[in-house]
């Protein structure tokens, strides 16, 4: 795969296109060429084109990517599925913005402890080794799911999603993709319109319905597809990955050279 270099650049509210994107099944998704494609295109008009990541992945992850050259470095990053809020500089180190991640750590206090202690031993969740400062994350076997652990962590006064039908995923309440990536756009002072927003998975629902330039690629999540079919903002690609991030680009009418 082509290593993609990023130089000194405008600043990413002057820019003329914004690409929001999930990581997983999207950005990272589709085959080689097609994201090769992608990426080298927005390394050629990094001048008129800023790259917000919006994942469930940690900072550790992108550091070891975007360092690596596999994908083009982004401007700004929005990890843990909405708990961290954070720029990333030239040397690929992600710093989280604390202005803007102050209430998301004051939701979560130390609800991390009470969560863990109401769902250890519930049916069908393993606790991911990954340690998430405002967050927790299993691994979920739908098959042996014991739903009753979703209202355990709705009296705790935290939020849950299911994901990709083997993601359980706890959160501040009120905190996720959407929310967090308003929450950053607001402050760099984008204009809304001129970003693409993109995903695959239920995780990925609260940015799509926004109301922002929205694409649910190719392969999405079927009950994701099913939630924004009737949002006439967000396009059902029926191209796979990178390749469905540019079919959106190019029927939303986002970038012109």
């Amino acid at each position: 795969m082509t290593r993609h270099e990023t130089f000194n650049t405008p600043d990413i509210a002057d820019k003329k296109f914004v690409l929001a994107t999930d990581l997983d099944g999207t950005f990272l998704g589709g085959s080689d060429d097609q994201r090769a494609g992608l990426y080298n295109w927005i390394a050629a008009n990094r001048d008129h084109v800023g790259l917000i990541f919006v994942t469930g992945r940690d900072p550790g992850f992108i550091h070891d990517i975007a360092r690596k050259g596999d994908v083009p470095r982004p401007d700004y990053v929005v990890a843990d599925v909405g708990t961290t809020i954070a720029s990333m500089d030239h040397n690929n180190h992600v710093s989280p913005i604390a202005e803007l991640e102050a209430e998301i750590a004051t939701a979560w206090g130390d609800a991390g402890t009470k969560a863990r202690f109401v769902l250890n031993g519930r049916r069908g969740l393993k606790l991911q080794s990954t340690l998430f400062r405002y967050r927790l994350s299993y691994d979920m076997d739908p098959d042996e799911f014991d739903e009753g652990a979703i209202d355990a962590i709705a009296d705790l006064g935290l939020d849950t999603i299911l994901s990709d039908n083997r993601f359980f995923d706890v959160l501040p309440k009120g905190v996720s993709k959407g929310p967090s990536l308003l929450r950053l756009l607001t402050h760099l002072n984008i204009d809304n319109r001129r970003v693409l927003v993109a995903g695959d998975t239920m995780n990925d629902l609260s940015m799509l319905k926004m109301g922002l330039p929205a694409v649910a690629v190719g392969g999405s999540e079927q009950s994701l597809i099913e939630k924004v079919a009737d949002l006439p903002h967000v396009h059902a690609a029926e191209a796979v990955g990178a390749a469905g991030i540019v079919e959106a680009i190019l029927h939303h009418q986002l970038f012109t050279a």
